[in-house]
């Protein structure tokens, strides 16, 4: 069984999806598309912007997300996935590949999601932390401990863990993380606290649009962020997807699961290989490749 998998934030990079524009007819009548939902030309920044560009919240999601989406538009009859996830971000892409969403419903609610979770960023100073080398049960405990918001947000594999809350109980949490024996506490360079209470007005702000979209009966299950499980049913999942902005990415339990399931080969689908690099640590000998037309 093969599973295709999304990535989220932090893997955009200039130049990307300009293969796929040059080499397909599906992937230029999409770019288009995406200008014209948008209201502005993501397509050139994509292709010729510099690094600060993309990392304008308005254009870093909606550009991972249409060079995932397009690029498994492109596949064609290859696109057979038995599962797909996407990690945070990347599972609107996964909802659009196994036809749950249609590519201009999940480009709308991204851009929604973007600009929301700006909003909600610039509302109190916040920020997330990588801890390595402590068992997530040790990083729960403390963090729990800790006064002021900050919580577990990314399980992205055994003893890597993201935290995520306000910048001084963060800081707080990190040297306590390090005094119980953690490799490393290090603050993140990011907007804000993804994945935490403090991203609640962006989830109402994206739950009143994502109760509007319709969504279909998907081709195969969808393992989500908040509960690791696999899915099918469309409401479920819209409830899932609302919940997710402001629960933990489990990626480390959809990554068990999937293999749990029957899970013989990891395609990555979108930029970057840091989704091929997690699940290696679960599994060092399941086959891992990156997508390609």
């Amino acid at each position: 069984m093969k599973a295709y998998v999304f990535p989220g934030q932090g893997a955009q990079f200039s130049g990307m999806g300009k293969d796929l524009y040059d080499q397909s007819v599906t992937a230029r009548e999409m770019f288009a598309k995406a200008n014209e939902i948008l209201g502005f030309d993501i397509q050139r920044i994509m292709f010729e912007g510099t690094d600060e560009e993309l990392k304008e919240t308005k254009v870093t999601q909606p550009a991972i997300f249409l060079h995932s989406t397009i690029l498994a538009a492109c596949l064609g009859d290859n696109f057979q996935p038995a599962m797909v996830a996407g990690h945070s971000l990347g599972e609107f892409s996964a909802l659009v590949a196994n036809k749950t969403l249609t590519f201009e419903d999940g480009l709308r609610l991204v851009s929604k999601r973007a600009l929301a979770m700006q909003k909600a960023c610039e509302k109190e100073p916040s920020t997330m932390a990588a801890i390595l080398g402590l068992e997530d049960a040790d990083v729960e405990n403390i963090c729990s401990t800790i006064q002021g918001v900050v919580v577990p947000a990314n399980y992205n594999c055994p003893g890597q863990l993201v935290i995520s809350g306000a910048f001084p109980a963060v800081e707080a949490a990190c040297a306590a993380l390090t005094d119980a024996g953690a490799k490393r506490a290090m603050i993140l360079q990011v907007g804000g606290a993804f994945h935490s209470p403090l991203m609640e007005p962006a989830r109402e702000e994206l739950a009143a649009a994502i109760e509007e979209t319709k969504f279909s009966i998907p081709i195969c299950a969808v393992y989500q962020n908040v509960n690791a499980q696999s899915i099918t049913d469309p409401q479920t999942i819209k409830e899932n997807l609302v919940a997710q902005l402001t629960g933990p990415v489990k990626w480390t339990q959809i990554m068990q699961n999937m293999l749990t399931d029957g899970c013989k080969e990891v395609v990555e689908v979108g930029p970057g290989k840091v989704l091929q690099g997690l699940f290696k640590k679960v599994d060092r000998e399941i086959p891992t490749s990156s997508a390609t037309i």
